[in-house]
């Protein structure tokens, strides 16, 4: 049986986003922070990884297309 080569992001992905959601847990259950504030962070932390995959595509799309 032959090893699949695996996607070096999902164990990354994994690490980076354990804090996040342990943080995000913990401003979900305090009550001194404004569920306002945090839901708008959470929208602008979205839309940046949304941005940043965008452009990480695009990126890697023209170093593709310059390495032919």
């Amino acid at each position: 049986m032959a090893d699949k080569p695996s996607n070096p992001l999902i164990p990354i992905g994994i690490v980076v986003s354990l804090p996040v959601l342990a943080c995000l847990l913990i401003m979900l259950t305090d009550d001194g922070i404004e569920r306002s504030l945090l839901w708008a962070a959470v929208k602008v932390g979205l839309l940046l990884i949304v941005i940043g995959g965008a452009l990480s595509f695009g990126v890697s799309r023209l170093a593709e297309r310059k390495s032919l």
